[in-house]
């Protein structure tokens, strides 16, 4: 990649006609492993909430995305941020940082007020989230690897309970 093409693609909410290349994507990033995950039981059978999901797109190709889901947690509403996925080619220049910004800057512009993720601290803590062992998700995850992020101050305040799908 030449230093011209560093600079990042735009992020456009993602359409029913990314769908596919979203979905080859995420298969290549994570495998058919990622149908086993805990967090994969509170998106199975539901479709991503358009207006919070986006894309990236460089020379008329998907080269990241994330989604945002529907569920409640601990009884109240929040959203799920996951999957997300770069492609090899653009990692490492802030591309999945900056689709993790604009989902968040989206949930919090559409009046949401938590994110729930399965993440890894290094990665996430710096983007505001901080791990929630006090939630549990359906199916074995390691609590270390739970992630809430309050979109409004006190939102995340004493948070804890069982995902479910909304």
């Amino acid at each position: 990649m030449t230093d011209a093409a560093l600079a990042l693609p735009p992020l456009t909410a993602e359409t029913p006609t990314d769908t596919a290349e979203v979905d080859g994507l995420i298969l290549r990033a994570f495998g058919p492993g990622r149908f086993v995950k805990a967090a994969e039981r509170l998106r199975e059978g539901r479709a991503p909430i358009a207006s919070l999901s986006f894309v990236a797109r460089a020379g008329g190709e998907v080269v990241g995305c994330v989604r945002q889901w529907r569920v409640t947690v601990g009884g109240g509403p929040a959203i799920l941020l996951g999957p997300f996925a770069v492609d090899p080619e653009w990692r490492s220049q802030g591309l999945g940082a900056a689709l993790i910004e604009r989902a968040c800057a989206a949930a919090t512009s559409a009046g949401e007020r938590l994110i729930v993720l399965v993440g890894d601290a290094p990665y996430f803590g710096p983007l505001g989230f901080a791990v929630a062992p006090r939630l549990t998700l359906p199916g074995p995850v390691d609590p270390r690897r739970v992630f809430l992020k309050g979109l409004v101050a006190g939102a995340a305040d004493g948070v804890q309970g069982p995902v479910v799908p909304a």
